[in-house]
């Protein structure tokens, strides 16, 4: 499932979903004399360590399950400003805070705080220099376990929300909701995980293994795609790492070492903390719309460790879809001076936009670790991650079990909430909903162990076939199937000609993935959509399949490919095939030909190619993250290297065929992060075919006739104006994420986000190729390395994205497109 259809999916599920209140509430604003918000500013119960800090409005909300009967509400720059609370809960307050009237001895940070004397930088600076000296990385090895729950809610609920006919039969929900403590907002759960683990870490070979021994899901627990999504979500990270990715997107820590670059930071306080002295630093952004955060941390006097840390992102954030992230982290001290992470929180609410008054949906994730040692060494071949191990058990432990073992009781409305999501399940309307949600998300609609689909390709347009419809379907028991059935059959209004596709996959080793696979297709396709291609039976290009394209698209060929291969992953990411195809090209149009002489005198012609070929491939995908066990995985989004190699032999005289060649592929990509300033990806491709071979097996440049963004293609280039033999591109693309168009007053508040790129491509032909050509095409190749470069606005209107390219050279080739507006439509955080 994409992701951009998963998180509106999952959304739109979540909306379908004796309120417990905590003895003091209080919600409002803070405001300067002239009536205009103060953001950043600290708001705490009097007598108590529990404080929040209001958002970029002013806003905040704070509450505790103890009762206090006074706010303290403090800023830079402002006196502080107590508030007598008469009631236990209070909504809509305005606090009014005054001008710092006497400075005397007392230095005061306001706005852009100063890089210079400025005691919160020292301390910063002595956290740099001691950060990896602190927890975890002061030993060679460590171990602990590891208790992980996640939580999804929907937000925002009311009245007129419960009494909507949607929830007719499914009331009793309502009795669940709660109050968070955070936002002050009412919600609902309506999914929950748990599990429980062993963590074992290596510093001296940079390695760390998660063993689970337990989960527990309710709630949408059999979907694998949401399970997915969620890991997606919640990666894992280190708040003294100088950046912090969350939703794809790289934060700027306030520990970083360019932290005074885009934070200011005010010492604010100091005190015991379980019996260490620990200052108190304030940070907050320097400007607006910029990845950062809002909060404050403690950290030790003497080993400059941080002991808690309270952070949120601040509104302006250039993030879709995501009104807030809260983040909290406590460390406890252990043998005096070790300082190591017990408890991580970390709260997220999705929601369409970010009014306040937005409904939405909280993604909570809790971490808790304990029984840490260290310096107890494995052997390097311990940190192997498995291939393919899933033990069943760790998804059928007793209640019991749980109870046992939980780092912390789950409260009365959490145990709750597994039997309400129980019940949820055995409601018709319920089902009915869901089934809806995994339509839209998997594009198949299930009939018992039968999925129809897939439903968005059931239509498409080509010069050749017209109007073409698509049917078809697969086997389905569940999303770890060990081996699966998918066909389908289309027709061609135009050529009034059938077509269709047969694949098969059976899984013969679970644990080195061996999977054997094989199948048939007679279609109509756009040879060249891509230089490196596989051959799966099931594939289509969208050049021969899109609804509207610019210019011809009628060179297009009938294939029929029939192939068998076997795969295997001896390693977790290095995968190996090898396999055996067969398949016959013959031109769909009668005004492109594939023709080619098959004598020395060039006086016999052949229209059709049959070609027997063996190939190997090796790929390799470091730090890739699948979901699933079976035939199919999914891929969790997060941006990974991909290294692919192809040999590919071809036969000549095996089942008839004609031509004898060798050729080799490979296929680079490289996303590379740089902190705030976006995301780049680095793409190469390189390929040879060693012997004589005619159009049809030609390494034909892609090019994009469409009015879609399409991947490794080039914009500017029409089908076929560029074939070779021998070939290399590379491929650049920055997305800066917004960071400068956030520095344009007028462009602020748009979050637009500024992408650039460049392609080029050489490329040859050999003679012998070149002399058997009796197709009419006159073959060109890119001998002056071809390229054209490209700059685009994306996140317009949160989903569409635009792409201007130019072409950078080959301006008088007949038809030449020298400048292009390509769009797409995406869901991005």
């Amino acid at each position: 499932m994409n992701k951009k259809y998963l998180f509106l999916a999952l959304f739109f599920v979540l909306s379908v979903f004796s309120t417990l209140f905590a003895q003091t509430k209080v919600s409002g604003i803070v405001v300067d004399k002239s009536n205009q918000p103060v953001p950043f500013a600290n708001v705490v119960f009097k007598g108590s360590n529990m404080g929040v800090m209001s958002n970029e409005d002013g806003r905040f909300y704070i509450e505790s399950p103890a009762t206090y009967t006074v706010l303290i509400v403090t800023s830079v720059g402002f006196s502080d400003t107590e508030i007598t609370l008469d009631k236990a809960v209070n909504y809509n307050f305005k606090v009014l805070l005054k001008d710092v009237e006497e400075l005397k001895e007392v230095v005061i940070y306001s706005g852009k705080t100063s890089k210079k004397n400025n005691p919160a930088l020292d301390i910063l600076r002595k956290i740099w220099e001691r950060k990896r000296k602190n927890g975890l990385y002061q030993f060679d090895q460590y171990q602990m376990e590891k208790y992980e729950k996640v939580e999804f809610d929907m937000n925002t609920i009311d009245s007129a929300f419960m009494k909507n006919k949607i929830f007719k039969g499914m009331e009793f929900v309502f009795n669940h909701i709660d109050t968070s403590r955070v936002t002050g907002k009412t919600y609902l759960p309506i999914f929950i995980n748990e599990s429980l683990m062993d963590v074992y870490g290596n510093n001296k070979i940079n390695k760390v293994k998660e063993k689970l021994k337990a989960n527990k899901n309710s709630g949408f627990s059999d979907n694998q795609q949401i399970l997915s999504f969620i890991k997606d979500l919640y990666s894992n990270y280190d708040i003294y790492n100088n950046h912090l990715t969350f939703f794809d997107k790289s934060f700027t820590s306030p520990l970083s070492k360019t932290g005074i670059d885009v934070y200011s930071y005010v010492l604010r306080d100091s005190a015991f903390i379980d019996k260490k002295w620990c200052y108190n630093i304030l940070f907050y952004p320097r400007r607006k719309n910029e990845l950062t955060f809002k909060g404050d941390f403690w950290v030790n006097d003497t080993t400059f460790a941080i002991k808690k840390i309270n952070m949120a992102v601040t509104k302006s954030a250039n993030i879709n879809w995501v009104k807030d992230i809260y983040i909290e982290q406590e460390f406890e001290v252990q043998n005096d001076s070790v300082f190591l992470l017990t408890r991580d929180h970390m709260m997220s609410d999705f929601a369409l936009n970010k009014k306040d008054e937005s409904k939405g949906v909280y993604g909570k994730r809790t971490t808790l670790y304990q029984n840490h040692q260290f310096n107890i060494e494995k052997p390097a071949a311990f940190y192997r991650d498995e291939v393919n191990y899933i033990d069943n058990e760790v998804y059928n432990r007793s209640e019991k079990y749980w109870d046992d073992n939980r780092f912390e009781n789950l409260n009365k409305d959490e145990k709750g909430i597994y039997k309400m999501l129980d019940t949820l399940q055995t409601v018709k309307k319920f089902r009915q909903l869901y089934n809806l949600v995994s339509i839209l998300g998997s594009g198949y609609v299930q009939f018992g162990h039968f999925d129809y689909g897939p439903i968005f390709s059931t239509f498409g347009y080509n010069e050749v076939e017209g109007i073409r419809i698509r049917t078809g379907g697969r086997t389905y028991f569940g999303p770890n199937d060990t081996w699966r059935l998918q066909g389908y059959t289309a027709y061609g209004f135009d050529d009034n000609k059938f077509k269709y596709g047969l694949s098969g996959k059976w899984m013969v080793d679970k644990k080195n993935r061996i999977i054997i696979s094989g199948g048939n297709r007679r279609d109509v396709e756009q040879i060249g959509a891509s230089l490196t291609t596989t051959n799966d039976v099931l594939g289509r290009s969208f050049a021969s399949s899109s609804l509207v394209s610019t210019g011809n698209n009628g060179k297009l060929t009938n294939i029929n490919l029939s192939n068998l291969s076997v795969e295997m992953e001896p390693v977790k990411n290095l995968m190996f095939q090898m396999g055996f195809s067969y398949r016959t090209l013959e031109s769909a149009s009668d005004t492109f030909k594939l023709d080619y002489y098959t004598d020395a005198s060039q006086t016999t012609t052949r229209s059709d190619v049959k070609q027997s070929e063996v190939n190997l491939q090796l790929e390799l995908t470091p730090n890739r993250k699948m979901i699933g066990y079976g035939v199919e995985r999914s891929t969790v989004d997060s941006p990974f290297s991909r290294f692919y190699v192809n040999y590919s032999h071809g036969f000549k005289g095996l089942f008839d065929s004609d031509f004898k060649y060798d050729k080799l592929q490979l296929y680079y990509r490289q996303p590379i992060i740089i902190g705030p300033l976006g995301r780049t990806n680095l793409t190469l491709e390189l390929g040879k075919t060693f012997g004589t071979i005619p159009l049809g097996l030609m390494s034909v440049i892609p090019g994009n006739q469409s009015y879609s963004t399409i991947e490794n293609t080039f914009n500017n280039l029409n089908f076929y104006e560029f074939v070779a033999d021998q070939y290399s591109t590379l491929q650049w693309e920055h997305n800066f994420g917004g960071r400068v168009f956030s520095r344009i007053p007028f462009m602020r508040k748009l979050n637009w986000r500024e992408i650039i790129g460049a392609k080029a491509v050489y490329g040859t032909i050999s003679d012998a190729s070149r002399a058997i050509n009796a197709s009419g095409l006159v073959y060109a190749a890119p001998e002056d390395v071809y390229w054209e470069y490209s700059a685009g606005i994306g996140n317009i209107f949160k989903v569409f994205r635009i792409d201007f390219t130019w072409r950078g050279n080959y301006l008088n080739t007949p038809d030449t497109q020298k400048f292009s507006v390509k769009g797409s439509f995406g869901f991005y955080f």
